[in-house]
């Protein structure tokens, strides 16, 4: 199996070694990921300016690894067009640093890159896990949730969407599959504002999150320590 794998962090960040390291024992990986920090990007893709690829390092066996001056998406391009020598079998997004569940979905690169993939015709599955840095749950679930979904079929406008909680193994109630994300975001929109005496305004944000969720939903599941696994469906493919 040939795996492309990127993310929206950056191809510096814990979650695309920890999922690198995770296609490594399914085949042969691509890591082709953005060089910068590319949170809340969404499907976002470069039209003005040049776009750099510089081959890597990559502290993954085995792996071959291009950072990526541009977004996620583009790095799902230029992976497709310019360095695999062939299609990969699928694309693994993530792991993300943070959920993406709820209406963050629409934001989040990591889900960008998966759509991209989509459009181009390759299946894909966006990884995240709680911004803590707790990966346990991930850890002693990652392998086995990933062969399963591996096996399972799954619409050609569809990607899977797996988000693993931070805490302790012993908390995690297990996986929970759900049917749609809630109808309201995670993370919640706050800033401070600091007001200049000309009248302008700046605006730093604040990170809070829901402690409360439409029931049966995605953000739920995790709020009670579930693994949440669901699809995400674009429209635009028939």
């Amino acid at each position: 199996m040939k795996i492309l794998v990127t993310n929206d962090d950056g191809i510096r960040a814990e979650g695309i070694r920890r999922l690198a390291a995770v296609a490594a024992e399914i085949g042969e990986v691509w890591v082709v990921a953005p060089e910068f920090q590319c949170s809340a990007m969404s499907q976002r893709i470069t039209v003005h300016g040049d776009v750099t690829v510089k081959k890597t390092e990559f502290p993954v066996s085995g792996v071959k690894s291009y950072a990526v001056g541009g977004t996620p998406a583009d790095c799902v391009k230029i992976g497709l067009a310019y360095l695999m020598p062939e299609r990969p079998d699928i694309v693994f997004s993530g792991i993300n640093h943070g959920y993406n569940a709820g209406y963050d979905i629409a934001y989040s690169g990591t889900v960008g890159a998966a759509m991209e993939a989509l459009m181009q015709g390759v299946p894909a599955i966006a990884f995240s896990n709680q911004s803590n840095g707790v990966y346990e749950v991930l850890e002693h679930y990652i392998r086995s949730v990933t062969g399963d979904l591996l096996r399972r079929p799954i619409g050609a406008n569809e990607i899977w969407n797996v988000n693993f909680p931070g805490c302790s193994l012993k908390e995690c109630n297990g996986i929970c599959e759900v049917d749609g994300t809630a109808g309201h975001a995670f993370f919640l929109d706050l800033y401070d504002r600091a007001d200049s005496e000309d009248g302008s305004f700046t605006l730093t944000p604040v990170e809070a999150q829901m402690k409360e969720a439409q029931k049966d939903s995605d953000v739920s599941a995790l709020l009670d320590n579930y693994i949440a696994i669901g699809k995400i469906k674009n429209n635009l493919i028939r």
